[in-house]
């Protein structure tokens, strides 16, 4: 098996990672998570969503590389029961890893008084902004890398994902070992290593997020139809940088 290159410490990090991001294409994901455990170490996390597949995968496999590094996940306040639940299942089926829940600082009452009870529909950025991208760059302070589910023909915001970028806007690079993976592929793996998945998945529903952002979608329609439907808002602004898709100011 390949493996995937070392980072030369010899020159500025920043640097090197346009070319280290060349250097892991056709790296599988494992090699590409290995990777980011030896060069970070401790310094690597992990975020896991518990609605997609993706982040199932890359905990399943980093499971089996280490458990030394921390799994992220953000609880907004407004998720499924349904993923709640599998969450907590979730945690009980990998005890050796070590989990996080982030929440807000503020809470979802204080949310309603400040702001009405539905900023997540007339203000969706602003929502994204305090339940979703406040709480994890405060919890990436920590880190210097952030490894993440996203893959390339999720979205054309996320077409030209390399597989290890600096995110200026959180100030940590950004590991996607998925990139160059296709759905059929992660679903292969799901099922030859028997990953557990969020039960609405099988109840029409193919990208999970908040409850009352995210609605099942019909045959035929984009997997991210249903994810802010009846709205231009395509991304909550965790995957996107430089403008492509505007972090709301609190």
């Amino acid at each position: 098996m390949r493996q995937a290159p070392a980072l030369d410490k010899s020159g500025s990090e920043l640097d090197e990672i346009p070319s280290i991001a060349k250097r892991l294409e056709g790296s599988t994901p494992q090699e590409i998570l290995r990777w980011a455990v030896d060069e970070y170490g401790e310094e690597l996390t992990l975020s896991v969503s518990f609605g997609g597949a993706e982040g199932m995968v890359l905990l399943d496999m980093l499971s089996k590389i280490s458990d030394e590094t921390w799994v992220f996940t953000l609880d907004t306040g407004f998720l499924f029961d349904e993923t709640v639940e599998f969450r907590n299942r979730v945690m009980e089926r990998y005890p050796s890893v070590k989990f996080k829940v982030i929440e807000p600082e503020m809470s979802v009452e204080e949310q309603v008084r400040r702001h009405g009870p539905e900023l997540w529909s007339c203000a969706p950025n602003l929502c994204c902004q305090i339940r979703k991208i406040e709480p994890q760059k405060k919890w990436l302070g920590n880190f210097g890398a952030w490894a993440t589910g996203i893959r390339r023909d999720q979205t054309h915001n996320r077409s030209d994902t390399p597989i290890v970028e600096w995110d200026a806007f959180f100030e940590v690079a950004k590991v996607a070992p998925l990139a160059a993976w296709s759905k059929e592929r992660v679903d292969e793996y799901v099922e030859e290593n028997d990953v557990p998945l969020n039960p609405l998945l099988s109840q029409g529903y193919k990208s999970i997020g908040c409850e009352p952002c995210t609605r099942p979608v019909s045959d035929g329609e984009d997997y991210r139809a249903g994810r802010w439907a009846d709205n231009e808002k395509t991304e909550c602004g965790l995957h996107v940088m430089n403008g492509r898709a505007g972090r709301a100011v609190s």
